[in-house]
């Protein structure tokens, strides 16, 4: 969460990012679906969006893609391995892919 700015954002030479308050902690999501998912959507209020986890799984993507507007990518990153170069290579193509085609 907010600790991401404080440790990876500066390995990654990033800013400081807006962090997603999860308060529908009550909320009960569709079977399947990672309770992060719908507050992320919500969050993105009709942006495209990236959501780089280790618990992403293809109801995530499903259900993302019935109930966002605009491309998301939902990529899951090897809970083994953490965030790596290749995940970031993913997300960098995909916005790239993104900015193209707007």
């Amino acid at each position: 969460m907010a600790e991401a700015n404080e440790v990876v954002a500066p390995l990654l030479g990033l800013p400081v990012l807006p962090v997603v308050d999860f308060l529908d902690a009550d909320e009960e999501p569709p079977r399947g679906v990672h309770w992060k998912t719908a507050p992320l959507a919500r969050w993105a209020a009709g942006r495209p969006f990236v959501w780089l986890d280790d618990e992403i799984t293809d109801a995530d993507r499903l259900w993302v893609s019935a109930h966002h507007p605009q491309p998301a990518l939902l990529h899951r990153v090897d809970p083994h391995l953490g965030l790596t170069g290749d995940d970031l290579a993913t997300a960098r193509q995909w916005i790239e892919e993104l900015n193209e085609t707007a």
